[in-house]
C-alpha cells in the first residue's frame, strides 16, 4: 500500500490505535498548522473509526471560535499560536465531541508567517482527557521546511496522545 505517511509512523499509529481499543478510549483531534494530518494517519489504519471520534480543522480563527468554543478575547490576548489557545481547543474538542481523549495543534509552519516572538516552527500542543488534567507541550522544531515541520507536529501529536493514554487508569 502507498501512503503519505513514512512506514515507522503508520506503525506507531497502529499501536496507538490497539492502545486506545484495549482501554475502550475514543479520540478528537483540533488541527491547526496541521491541517488534519493527525487525523489523516490515523484513518490511513484501517478499522481506525472505532477509535477516531472525530477530528475538527479549525485553520481560521473563526472556525477555533465556532466549531471549538475558543474566545475569541482568548486569541486576540495571546494569539492562535499559544499555550492558551491551544489548552482551549483541546477542550473544546472534547467538549464538542464523543471522545474521551482530545489533542489540538497550532503553529507556525511556515514559510511566512513567523514573528521574534512566534518564529516558524514554533508548535503549541494540548492533550485533554476527561477528568484529568490537560497536558501541554510546546515545540521550536525551527526552519524544517512546512511539510518537514508539520510531520514533526504529527510524530509529536502521536506522542501526546501515548503518554495521555499511559495516564490513564
Amino acid at each position: 500500500m502507498v501512503s503519505l505517511f513514512p512506514q515507522e509512523m503508520l506503525q506507531r499509529a497502529e499501536r496507538l490505535l490497539a492502545a486506545l481499543r484495549g482501554k475502550s478510549v475514543k479520540l478528537a483531534t483540533a488541527e491547526s498548522c496541521t491541517g488534519g494530518l493527525i487525523a489523516a494517519l490515523l484513518t490511513e489504519i484501517a478499522g481506525a473509526s472505532d477509535v477516531v471520534e472525530r477530528g475538527f480543522v479549525t485553520y481560521s480563527n473563526e472556525a477555533k471560535t465556532e466549531m471549538l468554543g475558543v474566545s475569541p478575547k482568548l486569541l486576540l490576548a495571546h494569539g492562535a499560536v499559544s499555550r492558551e489557545v491551544a489548552r482551549a481547543m483541546a477542550e473544546g474538542a472534547l467538549a464538542r465531541s464523543g471522545a474521551g481523549l482530545a489533542l489540538a495543534v497550532t503553529g507556525v509552519a511556515g514559510p511566512g508567517g513567523g514573528s521574534v516572538a512566534k518564529p516558524v516552527g514554533l508548535v503549541e500542543f494540548a492533550c485533554a482527557a476527561r477528568g484529568q488534567p490537560t497536558l501541554l507541550r510546546t515545540e521550536r522544531f525551527g526552519e524544517l521546511g512546512r511539510s518537514r515541520i508539520r510531520l514533526a507536529a504529527v510524530a509529536t501529536g502521536l506522542a501526546l496522545f501515548e503518554r495521555a493514554l499511559d495516564d490513564r487508569p
